[in-house]
């Protein structure tokens, strides 16, 4: 069993950056893939960035390569997710997950066993 709470939403102006935090209880932390997914209003839950369990690899949506960094700390048993240069249509409620036997492809939100309660991302124009 693995809990997830994630931490550091809020509201940001078009441009700023806003770091998220997703800690998680137990010690199997970094037998796990970690994924960000987040989800607008009206629209489906979507794929974010994902990093492997122990390699460090990362992949990511092709909405956010090149503005957010997925990382993860497995001592402190946290990812993160660095958002930079933040556009509106990055407003979303924002999920991490925990994939047990996932991986580099794990871009799918089936694919995960736990989830953390969510933390709101705002950005006005």
């Amino acid at each position: 069993q693995v809990q997830l709470v994630e931490s550091g939403g809020g509201l940001v102006q078009a441009g700023d950056s806003l770091r998220l935090s997703c800690a998680a209880s137990g010690r199997t932390f970094s037998t796990y893939a970690m994924g960000w997914f987040r989800q607008a209003p009206g629209k489906e839950r979507e794929f974010v960035a994902v990093i492997t369990r122990s390699t460090g690899q990362t992949r990511y949506a092709d909405s956010v390569k090149g503005r957010f960094t997925i990382s993860r700390d497995n001592a402190k048993n946290t990812v993160y997710l660095q958002m930079d240069s933040l556009k509106p249509e990055d407003t979303a409620n924002y999920y991490c997950a925990a994939n047990r036997y996932g991986g580099l492809f794990s871009t799918s939100a089936p694919e995960y066993d736990y989830w953390g309660q969510g933390t709101q991302v705002t950005v006005s124009a």
